[in-house]
């Protein structure tokens, strides 16, 4: 098992490395000058503008070789010093992530864990019931099937605009602070409804699809008959059924867990959601080169734990995973 999993962390160093590599250069060979686009802000003269640009690319460090750039990046990265934001100078990138992480963290963590244990109990009935098969399938690929801006842009008119049942914009009532009270949780609750259900019904719909098709290829595999010719009763040939159905789940799971940090931009520009989806979409129309940085960082961290969680949970969970390094090791 060390040697299983000494193998595995290598493997994501590299993978990390050559990740982090990406993510600083795709920035810098983008068409423009991210220097000057920041400038463009503050309406000065050719004289003024000239010697700011010549004191932000020191600041910056735009004025040092690529490869010094470089190292300093790897350098930050280890003393968690991810620059200073363009579009929100002179915040630390750090700092700018921070205050809107919790958002995205509230809104995506509940809808993909509810949309997951919801969707795969929807789609194991329906595997096993044809009445309910025949209502739940086509339903869940009418959910699927959805866009997320679509569906984000109906509960945003008629919920909120027409009806006015709920607010649909911002995180909470504009001139309010985020404080512990609960005032504010009833007022952040009420904005968080729209932007959850919007995630959380297209989710549901892929989550069901999934499991009732690897529940029927389970039912029909060659364990299952041997169980049935054996008498077994139909509710443990279900349970070993889904047992192994649930398993590439798992890894949707982790991998929809691991790129939550980058928030899900659509829907939080539909409803003005301050999370981390908007950020980097601020981040982007606006050419902020550090701050696109610092969420991609958190994204391929993110993938990369969750996926060295889900060999750690397989390793628990699937005794073929434990045959194969046994087999490997001999």
């Amino acid at each position: 098992m060390r040697r299983y999993f000494a193998k595995k962390i290598s493997v994501y160093l590299f993978t990390f490395w050559v990740a982090v590599t990406i993510d600083w250069g795709i920035p810098r060979i983008l068409p423009g000058n991210p220097l000057l686009a920041f400038l463009s802000k503050f309406e000065l003269q050719p004289d003024a503008a000239r010697y700011m640009q010549q004191y932000f690319e020191k600041a910056f460090g735009f004025n040092q070789p690529l490869w010094k750039q470089y190292l300093y990046y790897w350098d930050g990265i280890f003393h968690w010093n991810l620059g200073t934001s363009m579009f929100y100078y002179p915040t630390p990138v750090t700092t700018v992530i921070g205050q809107h992480v919790f958002y995205t963290m509230g809104l995506l963590v509940p809808a993909i864990v509810l949309a997951y244990f919801v969707g795969n109990r929807l789609g194991a009935l329906a595997a096993r019931r044809r009445v309910l098969d025949n209502s739940i399938l086509p339903g869940s690929y009418v959910i699927s099937g959805t866009p997320y801006q679509w569906f984000a842009l109906l509960l945003a008119f008629f919920v909120g605009a027409v009806w006015h049942l709920l607010p649909e914009s911002n995180a909470f009532f504009y001139g309010t602070s985020p404080v512990w009270t609960w005032t504010f949780i009833g007022n952040f609750m009420e904005h968080w409804i729209l932007p959850f259900l919007s995630l959380f019904f297209i989710m549901l719909g892929g989550w069901a699809i999934g499991m009732r098709n690897l529940i029927i290829y389970e039912l029909e595999s060659d364990y299952a008959h041997w169980l049935q010719m054996l008498g077994s009763p139909a509710r443990l040939v279900r349970r070993y059924a889904y047992r192994n159905a649930v398993l590439p789940q798992l890894t949707g799971l982790a991998l929809a867990l691991g790129t939550f940090v980058a928030g899900q931009i659509v829907t939080e520009v539909v409803f003005n959601y301050p999370g981390v989806g908007l950020l980097f979409y601020n981040a982007i129309t606006n050419s902020d080169i550090f701050l696109m940085q610092g969420v991609f960082l958190l994204v391929i961290m993110g993938v990369l734990i969750a996926n060295f969680l889900i060999d750690i949970v397989y390793v628990l969970v699937d005794p073929r995973t434990r045959v194969s390094m046994m087999g490997a090791e001999a």
